[in-house]
């Protein structure tokens, strides 16, 4: 069989299985088999397929068919340019969180913090961004941590990276360092909202990553309650959050002592970073 007719096959049967975007992901998995950019896949589409890649490759359909996210299948996903190892260890990295990238580096910074690292695709993006930057991720969990590790390695920023095991502020093991600019994209989403959520998500993501168990601000407030400690003067905080969520965290912000609190919107128009400052005196 062609290029072509495997991947309509692909298709259709995604489609069936109500895969959003089914066609996208038949030609990114294809890519991916025979190893080609997606970009350049249409210039092998008429060419016939090895039945063993064949094999590999109704495999991996039917995994995405199952709503497996198309990143634990390739193991890697693209963010802010730079190819990442991803697993179900880690949150997948989404253009959404691009949004608190673009305001990170809309200012100056030596000294970065990024609680919650996951795969560590923000503190890795803002150091490749600014070459005379260092700084620090932390995560609870070790299993992220071993993917964060492995990112940091294959960028090769080791000497400006340290990765640290704890929760929150706590895996700095009380240092009285204070940073420059601290990052978060925390567990957000409300327990009553977990069941809404889509199957690549709620099924095949970290649990820890996504929900607080609670009403999904726990981890704002246990950022607002520390951040004041750990920034220097005039120093920014700039935190992910749900849609609905601009107004509730704010206000932990400003009760928290913190100045210059703002909520800046994604590509959509919704609520996506709140922003905040230590007073410079």
């Amino acid at each position: 069989m062609t290029g072509s007719a495997i991947l309509s096959e692909a298709t259709r049967r995604l489609t069936e299985a109500g895969v959003p975007d089914a066609g996208r992901d038949a030609r990114r998995l294809l890519a991916h088999v025979l190893k080609v950019p997606a970009g350049r896949l249409t210039l092998f589409l008429p060419e016939p397929v090895q039945p063993e890649l064949q094999v590999l490759y109704k495999v991996l359909i039917d995994r995405r068919a199952d709503r497996v996210p198309v990143s634990h299948l390739t193991g890697r996903r693209l963010f802010y340019g730079r190819d990442f190892l991803v697993t179900p260890e880690v949150l997948d990295p989404r253009p959404e969180t691009e949004i608190l990238i673009e305001a990170a580096l809309s200012a100056p910074f030596k000294r970065v913090l990024d609680l919650g690292t996951g795969s560590g695709c923000i503190l890795l993006t803002l150091l490749s961004e600014r070459e005379q930057t260092t700084g620090v991720g932390t995560d609870l969990s070790e299993a992220a941590l071993d993917v964060a590790f492995w990112n940091r390695n294959a960028l090769k920023l080791e000497p400006r990276a340290a990765l640290a095991r704890g929760d929150w502020f706590g895996a700095l093991g009380g240092a009285p360092e204070r940073f420059d600019l601290i990052v978060s994209n925390p567990p957000y989403i409300a327990l009553s909202e977990m069941s809404g959520l889509a199957p690549e998500v709620r099924d095949h993501e970290p649990r820890m990553a996504l929900t607080d168990e609670a009403d999904g601000l726990a981890a704002y407030r246990a950022i607002a309650s520390g951040a004041a400690g750990h920034l220097r003067p005039g120093g920014r905080l700039l935190v992910e959050i749900g849609p609905a969520q601009g107004r509730a965290v704010a206000d932990l912000f400003r009760a928290a002592g913190l100045q210059r609190v703002s909520v800046i919107p994604d590509l959509d128009g919704r609520d996506r970073v709140v922003a905040a400052a230590l007073d410079p005196s």
